[in-house]
């Protein structure tokens, strides 16, 4: 048959069967992730579908068995060089379980994000990841009612109905301050995230808690809002002062790299004049022209507890949410001072 025909009529899985010489069944466990078939009758199911131009119809299957195997995600902003990275990891992870990612993006505001996760309900997926964006608890519960497990990648909220998995963000902020105070410096500022992300939040107490705790005053603490322009004039007002700060902890690498560049153009140069922290430790952060010094977030460690907490719920609808915290390290480059006889 002329295969330009077969293409204006679409071919159906019994069609498939009949020329595989196999049941209908078969070929839909052959078209099904996770169910099983032999090596034999997936090679001839594979070979027959390919003659007949023959393409499962998820979203029937979907409606029939009531899963869709897609999974939501939804990012608040890109620019930052750490979610490309965190975006592949989860893809590749839940493709690996047989899922695939539906990725919307959001402004940062709560009526914002609510209704883009309301439009991914809507879609039938099977689970939500929100990275580093909050929902408010009315969504929530209609999540939870619906039956549809989220969980918050890199960002931490309370309530009940959704996991949380974040970096230890209080700790890794408590190492930063450590490690600049063994170094010597004596004005150490701070440029936060944003306030009003849990984020930005836990790193600066973290950070400011440690200092405190040790008798020092943090020479300055100003919001860098995560974005590039705003840490950037941030940075400025830091070094343009009679007494200038000698070191500054970033709350992320995004922000970090805008501030060693205003530095630059201050005619100072991290490592020698300041010290200069981030945390993440995106790629960028281990190129020659940059060289920062950061807290490394557990990506892969923190992909993998999110990927298994949410198929656990969609597998297991009586799984509970859960709270998970991992430990990052300090990643020590030449942005920074290093203190004399300092170990990881």
């Amino acid at each position: 048959m002329d295969s330009r025909l077969m293409a204006q009529n679409k071919v159906t899985s019994a069609e498939v069967a009949a020329r595989a010489g196999v049941s209908q069944s078969a070929v839909s466990r052959v078209f099904t992730p996770g169910a099983s078939a032999s090596a034999k009758t997936v090679e001839k199911v594979r070979t027959a579908a390919a003659e007949l131009g023959y393409r499962p119809n998820v979203l029937a299957r979907a409606m029939v068995s009531g899963r869709s195997r897609i999974i939501g995600l939804v990012v608040a902003y890109l620019e930052n060089q750490f979610y490309p990275v965190a975006l592949e990891l989860l893809s590749n992870a839940l493709q690996a379980k047989g899922y695939h990612i539906l990725i919307f993006t959001a402004p940062n505001s709560t009526d914002g994000i609510d209704s883009v996760l309301q439009d991914l309900m809507d879609y039938q997926v099977d689970g939500i990841v929100a990275a580093s964006v909050s929902m408010s608890s009315d969504l929530a519960a209609r999540a939870r009612s619906a039956g549809i497990p989220v969980v918050l990648f890199n960002r931490g909220q309370n309530g009940e109905g959704f996991s949380n998995v974040t970096s230890n963000n209080v700790l890794g902020g408590a190492k930063v301050a450590e490690f600049l105070m063994a170094g010597g410096h004596e004005r150490i500022a701070h440029i936060a995230g944003w306030q009003g992300s849990s984020t930005g939040r836990d790193r600066q107490e973290g950070f400011v808690t440690a200092l405190e705790a040790a008798g020092v005053e943090p020479f300055d603490v100003l919001e860098g809002m995560y974005k590039r322009d705003i840490a950037m004039a941030a940075a400025r007002s830091l070094v343009d002062r009679t007494d200038p700060a000698d070191a500054i902890f970033v709350g992320n690498d995004h922000m970090a790299f805008a501030v060693m560049d205003a530095v630059r153009d201050a005619g100072m140069t991290p490592g020698r004049d300041i010290s200069i922290v981030g945390y993440d430790d995106v790629p960028m952060a281990s190129w020659g022209s940059y060289d920062l010094t950061t807290l490394r977030q557990p990506v892969n460690r923190m992909v993998d507890a999110t990927v298994e907490t949410l198929i656990d719920q969609i597998e297991k609808p009586a799984g509970k949410p859960g709270l998970f915290e991992i430990e990052g390290q300090l990643v020590v480059r030449s942005s920074a001072r290093i203190p004399e006889g300092w170990t990881q």
